[in-house]
């Protein structure tokens, strides 16, 4: 695979859920710095617990419980935690699905108004998602991860990365308890987007 990623820097990062190695990546193709959380050793591993977590300034910055993305990454913290090694691979330049953080905003209006957050992309004239994991991919051979376990509902996701070379031996959905302001959201998800949802 040709490498469109150089290493910036590396450092220790200690969180709540015990400590890591933080990465950071700059995309040549678009000199977005992607980051790396790694825990424990993973190069030349199988079945490495790895997220691949889309950028959500509202979700995983300010808590927002429009959407379950803070929650699944702190969840994906967790289970890496305690199982002692994994990958979260945090992609940036990803809000609202690859739409930017201004027009997932404007999405949000809409959905206010009563639409859907596929229904409030396709308003605003946007795709449903535009997201690319290219990085991801290239990331994770980098590391030289032999294979994943993937913590994700998405199954876009699986076969994105299925389809850029990722061995994928298992499936790890990650169950977020929906709340009042994001059930719609997650239902939507499961029955317009197939999300592995239990709403």
């Amino acid at each position: 695979m040709i490498k469109n990623l150089v290493k910036l820097t590396s450092s220790a990062l200690p969180t709540e859920f015990g400590e890591f190695t933080i990465h950071v990546y700059r995309d040549l193709r678009n000199s977005v710095e992607h980051v790396v959380l790694v825990m424990g050793e993973v190069a030349a591993r199988n079945n490495i617990l790895t997220r691949v977590h889309s950028e959500c300034l509202t979700g995983d910055i300010f808590g927002s419980t429009r959407c379950d993305c803070g929650e699944q990454l702190a969840l994906a913290q967790k289970m890496i935690a305690a199982e002692g090694r994994g990958v979260i691979i945090y992609l940036r330049n990803h809000e609202g699905r690859g739409i930017g953080l201004a027009n997932k905003i404007r999405a949000y209006d809409y959905q206010d108004k009563g639409l859907d957050t596929v229904e409030a992309n396709l308003a605003l004239g946007l795709p449903i998602d535009s997201r690319s994991f290219e990085a991801a991919a290239e990331i994770l051979e980098i590391l030289s991860v032999e294979s994943i376990s993937l913590m994700s509902n998405n199954p876009n996701k699986f076969s994105a990365l299925r389809d850029l070379g990722v061995n994928i031996t298992r499936h790890v959905p990650l169950t977020i308890v929906p709340n009042k302001n994001n059930l719609k959201y997650l239902q939507t998800k499961k029955v317009k987007l197939g999300h592995t949802l239990t709403t």
